[in-house]
């Protein structure tokens, strides 16, 4: 009611609301979480960072302890622009860093790095040699796609979406007609390491690039014939909890849903990282 009040418009996802004006951000009772940012809270806080009030202030304003009543907030907006329309990144003329980066750092099958390239679901961009993941619409138009630093053996690298992408399709791999079932990764790497684990590239599987569910809401919708959920999100606190969300939104929407987590790791890179280096030492004799 108090973001009724104040002009913002909502739609509902699943048993929660969905801001309109930022489809990251979802509320609940008196609880918000920003998908992309992957933090959130109750009502105060909410108050204090989207209008940029002081803790007392947002205490009064949602009391209407002001002396006049709740007033309503304008939220402050930037100077209206022309949004820039969404263009993939140039190409680099080869995707040798890129293949380096992904088969000798993250361990992904050099098969599966071929087949999504060759899918043009990825390749190396022009100058700064990221992987660019590409997301299509049901078309088979690009409109979503997501840079990852080929640079971060020292610590986290470089990762952003395009801008202009469509965070309603991000990354997914076409889907399969003889295939009743989608697996759900948090992000492209973790897909493609799900395929060298299980040495199969026919799957349905949405990326989310995140914890937003519109993604697999779009790919859901595209195929009806679509009737089993494998949640193979993240093993840390953000990504069980999601996990454990989605499990109860789309089973009362009448799927049957399954959480499946990686044996070791946080992801499932990193188990996949985990069982490349116990390989390694098998082949090499070590305990």
């Amino acid at each position: 009611s108090f973001l009724l009040d104040r002009g913002e418009k909502l739609i509902m996802a699943g048993r929660e609301y969905r801001l309109v004006s930022d489809h990251s951000i979802t509320v609940r009772g008196p609880m918000w979480y920003d998908h992309a940012a992957r933090k959130g809270g109750r009502a105060i806080s909410f108050v204090q960072q989207f209008y940029d009030k002081t803790y007392p202030e947002a205490v009064s304003i949602l009391l209407g302890r002001d002396g006049q009543g709740i007033i309503p907030i304008a939220k402050q907006e930037p100077e209206p622009q022309e949004p820039k329309p969404f263009a993939l990144p140039k190409p680099y003329l080869t995707m040798r860093r890129m293949y380096a980066y992904l088969t000798k750092h993250r361990c992904i099958d050099r098969d599966v790095v071929t087949a999504f390239v060759q899918e043009k679901m990825l390749y190396e961009d022009d100058p700064h040699h990221n992987c660019v993941f590409v997301g299509r619409n049901g078309g088979g138009q690009p409109v979503f796609a997501s840079k990852r630093g080929t640079y971060d053996r020292n610590g986290p690298g470089f990762k952003g979406d395009v801008t202009g992408s469509n965070k309603d399709i991000a990354f997914r791999l076409p889907c399969d007609p003889g295939l009743d079932h989608v697996a759900v990764f948090e992000a492209p790497i973790d897909l493609m390491s799900f395929c060298t684990l299980h040495r199969q590239m026919r799957s349905n599987a949405v990326a989310l690039c995140g914890l937003y569910r519109g993604p697999l809401d779009n790919y859901l919708r595209e195929n009806p014939h679509l009737k089993q959920i494998v949640l193979c999100l993240d093993a840390d606190g953000p990504g069980q909890e999601a996990a454990e969300k989605f499990l109860d939104e789309y089973t009362q929407e009448g799927y049957a849903v399954s959480i499946q987590i990686p044996a070791q790791g946080k992801d499932w890179n990193e188990y996949l990282l985990r069982r490349s280096s116990e390989e390694r030492r098998r082949k090499n004799g070590e305990r």
